[in-house]
């Protein structure tokens, strides 16, 4: 199973591929731009990604943002119901705004307040079917 961590601070993107790396073979980027392209990259590659783990808060293209062109793109091309990528989004336990307005958008699979432990990741995976 492929990932893709998304995360703008390098320390935890490292963190994050570390933990993920358990289970699954983890790609990265900085900003959810690149990211988006890079799902693109992979479906047109026939290698998707199960996982999608990504920073809210980023440069260039947020979090949210960068969600909801990964959700177009999977439309766009035909993608079942229920054969989307799983998205686990991050953020700071202080961005209650940002938490609140991406669960309600209802795009992602899960949430993940930072900082992120080994435990919490693997709860949440549990959780969203992709690890028993």
């Amino acid at each position: 199973m492929r990932c893709l961590v998304v995360e703008d601070d390098m320390i935890s993107r490292k963190i994050l591929v570390r933990i993920l790396s358990e289970h699954f073979e983890c790609e990265s980027a900085e900003n959810g731009l690149e990211a988006v392209e890079m799902f693109r990259r992979s479906l047109q590659a026939d290698r998707p990604y199960k996982l999608i783990c990504m920073d809210i808060m980023m440069p260039v293209m947020d979090g949210q943002s960068a969600l909801k062109a990964i959700r177009e793109i999977e439309k766009k091309m035909n993608i079942p119901i229920g054969r989307e990528v799983k998205t686990v989004m991050t953020t700071a336990m202080t961005d209650t705004k940002n938490v609140t307005d991406a669960f309600f958008q209802g795009l992602a699979d899960a949430y993940l307040s930072k900082p992120v432990s080994r435990e919490n990741i693997h709860q949440t995976l549990r959780e969203i079917s992709l690890i028993s």
